[in-house]
């Protein structure tokens, strides 16, 4: 029952994840930095905390009382995660939509459900899986192998988007000509895949945090299983590092672009902005919000982090055919783009089974 949850948490997390972006396509007047940081402040500034302070009673003073070298560990994460989403644009300028996010989508699944796993090996802690553990365990297994089914979903997903392309003849912009650089499109999509996978280090090296929110649950609710909001408490530091860099970039794009006179423009809709933005932001925070309360139903890292990356891709894929994204394409990108989302639901579908015999 625990894992169908964990399932279900993880779909709700990445249909926020795969649908937060909908409303700023609805801003008006306002430059791309101005609207990324406003909805930003709610994502990581704003609701984070609130959501803790419903869910973990003195939250602040989990945090204060942490040792100082897990609040540096996890805000660093926190920075060089939004590092790796600044770098996730430029990857899809070299490489193309497509190419590019299915590159650095898929590293991103790689590194962050694994490298977890290698680090506890050299680190022993209790109840935290191990890669020998996923290398040798039959319920292991299957995470690995949902976790390849997963990269080949998004690679047929990435071609489907090529193909796309080719049919349409008007989404090169950006990647056409001399703007295609393989060699500089791959290194700068190798560490956005990296960097930003570090969301998952982050929980990690928060997980002292959790603990200690969990252990004061469960003391006030023995007999009721684990804390399902745990790493709410770990997000407010984490994504005290994503603001950290998102802020900086922002601002220096305000200033080289001449944009910080979007936040009072008369002439936009200014209210309609503010609201669209919050809304925006509010619902990116809560694709962390559910990942935390499938994760604690799981219990494993690597396979939560493989199911959140699964969602995200299934559903704004999704959306993509919704919003007929895919008008006027060839029945064989259809069929290939159809294969792509089967696939990973498939992963989804395995990962699942994995946890289930666990």
């Amino acid at each position: 029952m625990g894992a169908i949850l964990g399932i279900l948490f993880h779909f709700v997390g990445g249909f926020a994840s795969g649908s937060f972006y909908l409303p700023y396509k609805k801003v008006k007047g306002w430059s791309w930095e101005s609207y990324w940081i406003v909805g930003g402040l709610f994502s990581w500034l704003i609701v984070p905390p609130i959501a803790a302070y419903l869910t973990i009673p003195n939250f602040m003073q989990i945090i204060t009382e942490a040792p100082g070298t897990v609040i540096a560990t996890t805000f660093g994460m926190g920075l060089l995660w939004g590092i790796g989403g600044l770098t996730y644009g430029l990857g899809v300028r070299y490489l193309g939509v497509s190419l590019g996010s299915s590159i650095i989508l898929g590293l991103c699944s790689i590194f962050g459900s694994l490298i977890p796993s290698v680090f506890y090996y050299f680190n022993p802690t209790k109840d935290k899986d191990t890669i020998v553990d996923l290398l040798t365990k039959p319920w292991g297994q299957f995470v690995l192998l949902g976790l390849l089914v997963c990269v080949i979903g998004i690679v047929i997903s990435g071609k489907a988007g090529g193909m796309k392309d080719k049919d349409l003849g008007e989404s090169h912009t950006d990647a056409s000509g001399s703007e295609f650089l393989l060699v500089k499109g791959l290194i700068v999509s190798v560490i956005s895949g990296v960097l930003s996978a570090c969301f998952s280090f982050g929980i990690e090296a928060g997980s002292s945090l959790g603990a200690v929110a969990n252990d004061i649950w469960k003391a006030a609710n023995p007999g009721q299983g684990e804390f399902l909001f745990r790493n709410n408490v770990i997000f407010v530091v984490i994504l005290w590092g994503g603001l950290t860099t998102n802020l900086i970039w922002c601002l220096v794009l305000n200033f080289r672009n001449k944009s910080f006179g979007d936040y009072g423009n008369a002439s936009t809709p200014l209210l309609k902005n503010y609201l669209l933005c919050a809304l925006g932001g509010t619902t990116w925070f809560l694709q962390f919000f559910f990942y935390g309360m499938g994760e604690s139903k799981m219990g494993n890292g690597a396979s939560s982090w493989i199911l959140h990356m699964s969602f995200i891709i299934l559903i704004a894929n999704l959306w993509g055919l919704v919003l007929k994204e895919w008008k006027g394409v060839q029945p064989k990108t259809i069929r290939t783009i159809v294969i792509g989302i089967a696939t990973i639901i498939a992963s989804v579908l395995i990962v699942g089974y994995g946890n289930s015999i666990k």
